[in-house]
């Protein structure tokens, strides 16, 4: 059954939901995703992104639903990733006539994940165009946000930016727009998406977000979650933000696991002596809770506090996935301090302050206690 959309006049969405999918790229993903793909009907077809080869059937669906049986004449790869590509192999079968256009790593990146399918490729960069009668595609090179190979689409007849994994969402409930949904769900699925997949790259999203300034957008299609539409603007602002490393200095995130009770008290010591200097404290138990979702929480805080007891003179399991999954992210502008407590050698406190130092912190004197926190 097709759920295609038309979003402006010619312009639909074909792509797939995914609504059971319960954790992307180590994340949680709570309200599932979308694998999200454009049909662009002119005197040319145009198909705007792929899906993930386990939803094929919905793409094929949505397109016939559209063009019947009308070929498609290009298609746009904003991104080779295999969560956007992996349909390629049966959708270049279903139309074979079919022109990709991508950049120069995409062309790579797909000859590499599907070395036996068959396709013309014509590769793209910021000069080049592709009109198919009434409108022209404009390419926009966006390395690195988040693979070398991706690009963004700007569709001027229609005033859409087709924005690849910039502002997406992880929202796969149905909706096709950010209207339908609140603008709490948007954000908070946002602000997750951004701090577990995008944090890395501010200094590029900085340098998209100026570059699509100056573009008349008023719809951005991006490859997961709903069109922005209505929160266009509040999405913006708040990429801004996170891009530039803007926290916020009365926000504190504590991190941590215990092994028998000690290093969670201390946990909730500093929450008490934080809340008690006006600061908005939030604790996560990593034996209870999943990291991603501190990630996620830790987007806007200034101050970020990582507790382990010392088990086998290291950070239990738990808090080293984390301190590493954190610093590969590149948080800027944060204070860290590390915390826990030992009871014959106390590694892991240095090892998480240590850790978090090398990672770009400023750091704050580790908090160790032997056995338990006393007075």
């Amino acid at each position: 059954m097709s759920n295609a959309r038309e979003l402006k006049d010619g312009v639909y969405a074909v792509g797939a939901f995914d609504p059971h999918l319960e954790e992307f790229d180590e994340a949680l993903t709570p309200l599932g995703t979308t694998y999200n793909a454009y049909l662009v009907v002119d005197e040319q077809v145009t198909l705007i992104d792929f899906v993930r080869a386990s939803t094929l059937d919905q793409l094929l669906d949505n397109i016939r639903a559209v063009i019947a049986d009308r070929p498609i004449d290009n298609i746009i790869v904003n991104h080779s990733e295999p969560d956007h590509s992996s349909a390629l192999p049966e959708i270049v079968k279903a139309y074979p006539k079919a022109r990709l256009y991508g950049s120069a790593n995409a062309q790579k990146a797909l000859a590499a994940y599907y070395p036996d399918s068959t396709y013309e490729f014509n590769v793209v960069g910021a000069d080049d165009t592709l009109s198919t009668g009434e409108m022209t595609f404009h390419f926009i090179p966006m390395m690195m946000v988040h693979w070398p190979d991706s690009m963004s689409t700007y569709l001027p007849a229609r005033k859409m930016l087709f924005s690849n994994d910039a502002l997406g969402q992880h929202i796969g409930t149905g909706e096709r727009l950010d209207s339908e949904v609140s603008l709490e769900t948007l954000m908070g699925s946002a602000q997750n998406y951004y701090a577990n997949i995008v944090m890395p790259f501010g200094m590029q999203v900085t340098k998209l977000l100026g570059e699509v300034a100056s573009l008349d957008v008023d719809m951005v299609c991006p490859s997961h979650g709903v069109v922005l539409t209505k929160y266009l603007g509040e999405m913006i602002e708040a990429y801004t933000r996170w891009a530039t490393g803007e926290t916020d200095g009365h926000q504190v995130t504590i991190v941590f696991d215990s092994m028998w009770g000690s290093t969670a008290e201390m946990a909730q010591y500093l929450r008490r002596k934080y809340e008690a200097s006006k600061h908005h404290v939030t604790v996560f138990n990593l034996a209870e809770e999943h990291f991603s979702v501190a990630v996620g929480q830790l987007l806007e805080s200034r101050y970020i506090l990582i507790g382990s007891s010392t088990r086998n003179n290291h950070m239990l399991p738990s808090v080293a996935g984390f301190v590493s999954y954190l610093v590969g992210l590149k948080p800027k502008n944060r204070v860290g301090q590390a915390f826990g407590a030992y009871g014959w050698s106390g590694e892991s406190i240095t090892d998480i302050h240590d850790a978090l130092a090398d990672g770009g912190f400023e750091m704050l004197d580790p908090l160790k206690a032997q056995w338990r926190l006393s007075e």
